[in-house]
Protein backbone atom coordinates (compact mmCIF):
# COMPACT_ATOMS: atom_id res chain seq x y z
CA UNK A 1 0.00 0.00 0.00
CA UNK A 2 1.72 3.49 -0.90
CA UNK A 3 2.00 5.60 1.77
CA UNK A 4 0.60 9.21 0.94
CA UNK A 5 2.78 11.97 2.49
CA UNK A 6 0.67 15.10 3.72
CA UNK A 7 1.61 18.13 3.39
CA UNK A 8 1.56 21.22 6.06
CA UNK A 9 -1.66 23.62 5.24
CA UNK A 10 -0.81 26.96 3.66
CA UNK A 11 0.18 29.20 6.41
CA UNK A 12 -1.58 33.36 5.83
CA UNK A 13 1.88 34.84 5.85
CA UNK A 14 2.70 32.12 3.12
CA UNK A 15 -0.13 33.22 1.05
CA UNK A 16 0.79 36.42 1.58
CA UNK A 17 4.06 35.86 0.09
CA UNK A 18 2.90 34.04 -3.17
CA UNK A 19 0.52 37.16 -4.10
CA UNK A 20 1.12 39.16 -6.74
CA UNK A 21 3.16 42.30 -6.11
CA UNK A 22 2.08 45.62 -6.37
CA UNK A 23 3.77 48.15 -8.49
CA UNK A 24 3.40 50.54 -11.40
CA UNK A 25 1.10 48.42 -13.82
CA UNK A 26 -1.73 47.46 -10.70
CA UNK A 27 -2.48 51.64 -10.87
CA UNK A 28 -5.91 52.03 -11.76
CA UNK A 29 -6.84 49.51 -9.71
CA UNK A 30 -9.89 49.60 -7.59
CA UNK A 31 -9.12 49.44 -3.50
CA UNK A 32 -10.59 50.57 -0.24
CA UNK A 33 -9.25 52.18 1.91
CA UNK A 34 -9.16 49.17 4.44
CA UNK A 35 -7.62 47.18 1.93
CA UNK A 36 -5.10 48.98 1.36
CA UNK A 37 -4.07 49.36 5.28
CA UNK A 38 -3.70 45.77 5.72
CA UNK A 39 -1.21 45.16 2.66
CA UNK A 40 2.49 43.88 4.29
CA UNK A 41 5.07 46.31 3.00
CA UNK A 42 6.81 43.48 1.08
CA UNK A 43 3.73 43.57 -1.12
CA UNK A 44 4.60 46.34 -2.73
CA UNK A 45 7.96 46.96 -5.85
CA UNK A 46 10.04 49.60 -3.75
CA UNK A 47 10.80 52.91 -5.47
CA UNK A 48 7.32 53.89 -5.92
CA UNK A 49 4.73 56.30 -3.92
CA UNK A 50 1.93 54.11 -3.35
CA UNK A 51 -1.87 56.01 -2.53
CA UNK A 52 -5.48 55.24 -2.68
CA UNK A 53 -7.62 58.07 -3.53
CA UNK A 54 -11.29 57.82 -4.29
CA UNK A 55 -11.28 54.18 -4.10
CA UNK A 56 -8.29 54.09 -7.22
CA UNK A 57 -4.69 52.90 -6.23
CA UNK A 58 -2.76 55.80 -7.24
CA UNK A 59 1.40 54.72 -7.96
CA UNK A 60 3.82 57.49 -8.86
CA UNK A 61 7.65 57.80 -9.55
CA UNK A 62 9.98 59.25 -6.16
CA UNK A 63 10.13 62.66 -6.54
CA UNK A 64 12.73 64.53 -8.95
CA UNK A 65 15.97 65.53 -7.59
CA UNK A 66 14.44 69.04 -7.83
CA UNK A 67 12.08 68.19 -5.27
CA UNK A 68 13.67 66.17 -3.04
CA UNK A 69 16.57 67.75 -2.80
CA UNK A 70 14.57 71.62 -1.81
CA UNK A 71 12.89 68.95 0.38
CA UNK A 72 15.79 67.46 2.38
CA UNK A 73 16.99 71.10 2.99
CA UNK A 74 13.63 71.94 4.76
CA UNK A 75 14.17 68.71 6.87
CA UNK A 76 17.46 70.19 6.90
CA UNK A 77 16.92 73.83 8.46
CA UNK A 78 13.78 72.27 10.84
CA UNK A 79 15.88 69.53 12.29
CA UNK A 80 18.65 71.84 13.26
CA UNK A 81 15.81 73.91 14.52
CA UNK A 82 14.13 71.43 16.75
CA UNK A 83 17.27 70.26 18.24
CA UNK A 84 18.66 73.57 19.33
CA UNK A 85 15.04 74.46 20.43
CA UNK A 86 14.92 75.25 24.79
CA UNK A 87 11.48 73.67 24.41
CA UNK A 88 13.13 70.67 22.06
CA UNK A 89 9.92 67.98 23.41
CA UNK A 90 7.30 69.95 22.74
CA UNK A 91 8.63 70.58 19.03
CA UNK A 92 8.41 66.56 18.08
CA UNK A 93 9.33 65.86 14.50
CA UNK A 94 9.45 66.19 10.61
CA UNK A 95 9.55 63.45 8.25
CA UNK A 96 9.13 63.15 4.95
CA UNK A 97 6.70 61.36 2.86
CA UNK A 98 4.00 60.40 5.57
CA UNK A 99 0.50 59.29 4.84
CA UNK A 100 -1.53 62.17 6.77
CA UNK A 101 -4.03 60.60 8.91
CA UNK A 102 -7.85 61.65 9.43
CA UNK A 103 -8.66 62.14 5.52
CA UNK A 104 -10.89 60.07 3.61
CA UNK A 105 -8.20 58.57 1.30
CA UNK A 106 -4.60 57.51 1.90
CA UNK A 107 -2.51 60.68 0.25
CA UNK A 108 1.19 60.59 0.91
CA UNK A 109 2.35 64.44 1.85
CA UNK A 110 6.06 64.99 0.63
CA UNK A 111 6.97 66.40 4.54
CA UNK A 112 5.34 66.31 7.68
CA UNK A 113 5.86 68.43 11.21
CA UNK A 114 4.05 67.33 13.91
CA UNK A 115 4.70 70.28 17.59
CA UNK A 116 3.97 69.88 20.75
CA UNK A 117 2.89 66.61 21.86
CA UNK A 118 5.72 66.68 23.81
CA UNK A 119 6.15 62.67 22.84
CA UNK A 120 7.04 60.85 19.75
CA UNK A 121 4.03 61.01 17.79
CA UNK A 122 2.27 58.29 16.34
CA UNK A 123 2.38 58.91 12.79
CA UNK A 124 -0.73 56.51 11.77
CA UNK A 125 -3.06 58.49 14.32
CA UNK A 126 -1.64 61.89 15.29
CA UNK A 127 -2.70 64.64 12.27
CA UNK A 128 0.63 66.77 11.93
CA UNK A 129 0.41 70.73 12.29
CA UNK A 130 2.30 71.42 9.45
CA UNK A 131 1.87 69.64 6.50
CA UNK A 132 4.26 70.20 3.29
CA UNK A 133 4.17 69.65 -0.80
CA UNK A 134 6.77 70.15 -3.24
CA UNK A 135 4.37 71.04 -6.83
CA UNK A 136 6.12 68.57 -9.38
CA UNK A 137 5.87 69.32 -12.99
CA UNK A 138 2.73 67.18 -13.59
CA UNK A 139 -0.03 70.01 -14.51
CA UNK A 140 -2.19 67.37 -12.58
CA UNK A 141 -0.55 67.26 -9.10
CA UNK A 142 -0.51 70.56 -9.20
CA UNK A 143 -4.14 70.94 -9.21
CA UNK A 144 -4.43 68.62 -6.37
CA UNK A 145 -1.73 70.17 -4.77
CA UNK A 146 -3.80 73.21 -4.88
CA UNK A 147 -7.26 72.74 -4.19
CA UNK A 148 -7.59 68.44 -3.04
CA UNK A 149 -5.20 68.16 -1.16
CA UNK A 150 -5.73 71.28 0.99
CA UNK A 151 -9.09 70.62 1.77
CA UNK A 152 -8.51 67.21 3.11
CA UNK A 153 -5.55 68.53 4.92
CA UNK A 154 -7.37 71.14 6.79
CA UNK A 155 -10.50 69.25 7.83
CA UNK A 156 -8.27 66.42 9.11
CA UNK A 157 -6.90 68.88 11.58
CA UNK A 158 -3.93 70.19 9.96
CA UNK A 159 -2.96 74.26 11.29
CA UNK A 160 -0.88 75.10 8.46
CA UNK A 161 -0.89 73.50 5.02
CA UNK A 162 2.84 74.79 2.82
CA UNK A 163 2.31 74.51 -0.99
CA UNK A 164 6.41 75.11 -2.16
CA UNK A 165 5.78 75.95 -6.24
CA UNK A 166 9.27 76.56 -7.84
CA UNK A 167 7.29 77.33 -10.95
CA UNK A 168 6.01 80.28 -9.68
CA UNK A 169 8.51 81.22 -7.53
CA UNK A 170 6.45 81.30 -4.11
CA UNK A 171 5.23 79.26 -1.28
CA UNK A 172 1.25 79.74 -0.32
CA UNK A 173 0.55 78.98 3.41
CA UNK A 174 -3.62 77.84 3.92
CA UNK A 175 -4.95 78.12 7.06
CA UNK A 176 -8.82 77.00 8.16
CA UNK A 177 -11.01 80.12 8.66
CA UNK A 178 -14.37 79.98 9.48
CA UNK A 179 -16.12 80.98 6.22
CA UNK A 180 -13.28 78.49 4.15
CA UNK A 181 -9.49 78.71 3.54
CA UNK A 182 -6.98 81.17 4.25
CA UNK A 183 -3.85 82.06 3.00
CA UNK A 184 -0.87 84.15 2.31
CA UNK A 185 1.66 84.20 -0.35
CA UNK A 186 5.59 84.03 0.32
CA UNK A 187 7.78 85.32 -2.80
CA UNK A 188 10.98 84.13 -3.18
CA UNK A 189 12.59 87.60 -1.65
CA UNK A 190 10.61 86.89 1.62
CA UNK A 191 10.94 84.53 5.09
CA UNK A 192 8.06 82.79 6.78
CA UNK A 193 7.66 82.39 10.15
CA UNK A 194 4.54 80.79 11.83
CA UNK A 195 3.56 80.36 15.55
CA UNK A 196 3.61 76.87 15.57
CA UNK A 197 7.45 76.93 15.73
CA UNK A 198 8.55 80.05 17.20
CA UNK A 199 11.69 81.68 16.25
CA UNK A 200 11.66 79.20 12.73
CA UNK A 201 12.55 81.50 9.75
CA UNK A 202 12.46 79.74 6.33
CA UNK A 203 14.30 81.84 3.73
CA UNK A 204 12.20 80.81 0.19
CA UNK A 205 15.10 81.38 -1.58
CA UNK A 206 17.34 78.87 -0.11
CA UNK A 207 15.37 76.20 -0.93
CA UNK A 208 14.62 77.65 -4.54
CA UNK A 209 18.23 77.86 -5.44
CA UNK A 210 18.63 73.76 -4.62
CA UNK A 211 15.89 73.26 -6.91
CA UNK A 212 17.41 75.81 -9.50
CA UNK A 213 20.98 73.80 -9.26
CA UNK A 214 19.39 70.98 -10.92
CA UNK A 215 17.24 72.89 -13.56
CA UNK A 216 20.68 74.18 -14.81
CA UNK A 217 22.94 71.31 -14.35
CA UNK A 218 19.91 69.11 -16.50
CA UNK A 219 19.92 72.30 -18.98
CA UNK A 220 23.72 71.96 -19.23
CA UNK A 221 23.84 68.19 -19.82
CA UNK A 222 20.78 68.74 -22.59
CA UNK A 223 23.27 71.17 -24.12
CA UNK A 224 26.20 68.82 -24.06
CA UNK A 225 24.36 66.54 -25.84
CA UNK A 226 23.24 68.80 -28.57
CA UNK A 227 26.62 70.40 -29.18
CA UNK A 228 28.27 69.53 -32.64
CA UNK A 229 31.27 67.62 -32.20
CA UNK A 230 34.22 69.09 -33.28
CA UNK A 231 36.28 67.70 -36.41
CA UNK A 232 39.18 64.87 -35.58
CA UNK A 233 42.75 65.86 -36.79
CA UNK A 234 44.54 69.58 -36.60
CA UNK A 235 43.03 72.59 -38.74
CA UNK A 236 44.56 73.90 -42.04
CA UNK A 237 46.62 76.97 -42.13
Amino acid sequence: MATVESKPAATETTRRNRAPRIGPHSAGNRMTVEEFDTLPPSRFVKGYRYEVIRGVLVVTPPAGDAEADPNDELGHLLRNYIESSSKQEDFGLTMPERTVPGTPNRRRCDRAIWVGLGRLPDTTQDVPAVVIEFVSSRRRDAVRDYEEKRDEYLAAGVKEYWIIDRFRRVMTVYRKGLAGPTYDIVTETQSYETGLLPGFVLPLSRLLAKADDWTRARRQRRDNKTKPTPPAGGTDG
